[in-house]
Order: C-alpha cells, then sequence, then structure tokens
C-alpha cells in the first residue's frame, strides 16, 4: 500500500485547511487510518485515528473540536479538515495506515502504523 497526502500549504491563523491521503496498491477497507504531524524538532504527535468501521473517531486533545477526519472508501481517501488553524499547528502532516496485524500496538503510537505517506508541510502564520 501507498499513500499519498496532499493538501498542504501556507496560510493565515483562523483559517481552516483540508488535507487528503490517497490510497493505491491494495485495499485499505480494514485498516486502521492515523494522522499525526511533526513540527520541526519535534517527535512526531498523534492527531486522529479512523477505525476500519467508522464507528468512532479518536481525536487527541489538542486537536479536538477543531478538526474532523472521515474517510471515503470508494476512492480509498481519508480526510482531514483543519479549522481555527494557529501558527503551534505549523508541521508536516502525515497520514498513516494500520493493517489489521497491527492491532496490538495502542492507535496514538507510531508503531501501530505499517505505511506512511510523504508528509505535507502546514505553515500558519499569524
Amino acid at each position: 500500500v501507498q499513500l499519498q497526502a496532499s493538501g498542504g500549504g501556507s496560510v493565515q491563523a483562523g483559517d481552516s485547511l483540508r488535507l487528503s491521503c490517497t490510497a493505491s496498491g491494495g485495499a485499505i477497507h480494514d485498516y486502521t487510518m492515523g494522522w499525526f504531524r511533526q513540527a520541526a524538532g519535534k517527535e512526531r504527535e498523534f492527531l486522529v485515528a479512523l477505525p476500519p468501521t467508522g464507528v468512532h473517531t479518536y481525536y487527541a486533545d489538542s486537536v479536538k473540536g477543531r478538526f474532523t477526519s472521515s474517510r471515503d472508501g470508494v476512492k480509498s481517501t481519508v480526510y482531514l479538515q483543519m479549522s481555527s488553524l494557529t501558527p503551534e499547528d505549523t508541521a508536516v502532516y502525515y497520514c498513516a495506515g494500520s493493517s489489521p496485524s497491527r492491532s496490538g500496538f495502542y492507535y496514538t503510537t507510531t508503531r501501530r502504523y505499517d505505511y506512511w505517506g510523504q508528509g505535507t508541510l502546514v505553515t500558519v502564520s499569524s
């Protein structure tokens, strides 16, 4: 499976931005999909996990209420809708896929995910 993230860019504080992550080379209907970000000099941070059933989406406290994620099974694409962006949201954003074999790892950890996109840069200026 290959993951291709897109949609990053430079925005002003308070703006919204939507990231996309499209999978190819395999089906992801039974994958948990995740979004992470990594700011300069910091560790990769968990943002969102979307289980394959879509029953419940898990959000980190840092983005809850501002970010919304969804998946389109037909397009094999997951989205991250970000709103009320602040300069603290500046980072490289990564999408990730977790095959069923990784279910033993907690969904907030990078070890859970065995497929990663290349990252897309989001820069928020004040």
